[in-house]
């Protein structure tokens, strides 16, 4: 009964920002950690942005410095604020979470349905 939302996708010119948000729901325990994924056509799922629950961030260096992820404990939401935003940056972008739920005694892995971001020249 774990549900995550995104939205915000959309579409952008190089060098705009977006900010996405994902808001999850339902029979949750707890949350260790949220973060976000993409998926361009033709290629792996790859990690974008995660952070745990005390903040700590992850980030690759495709999107360091310019990709920026918050979270709000108490509401179970995560964002990501993207600036400086290049064509590579096209793909679909899946809000991520791991989850204890109420009915489970471990964690889980649950995922959005994406939001798409196309980014133009």
């Amino acid at each position: 009964q774990v549900q995550l939302v995104e939205s915000g996708g959309g579409l952008v010119q190089a060098g705009g920002s977006l900010r996405l948000s994902c808001a999850a729901s339902g029979s949750i325990f707890s949350i260790n950690a949220m973060g976000w994924y993409r998926q361009a056509p033709g290629k792996q799922r790859e990690l974008v942005a995660t952070m745990d629950n005390i903040g700590s961030t992850n980030y690759p260096d495709s999107v360091k410095g310019r990709f920026t992820i918050s979270r709000d404990n108490a509401k179970n939401t995560v964002d990501l604020q993207m600036n400086s935003l290049k064509p590579e940056d096209t793909a679909v972008y899946y809000c991520y979470a791991a989850i204890r739920p109420i009915y489970y005694s471990g964690i889980r892995d649950y995922w959005g349905q994406g939001t798409q971001v196309t980014v133009s020249s």
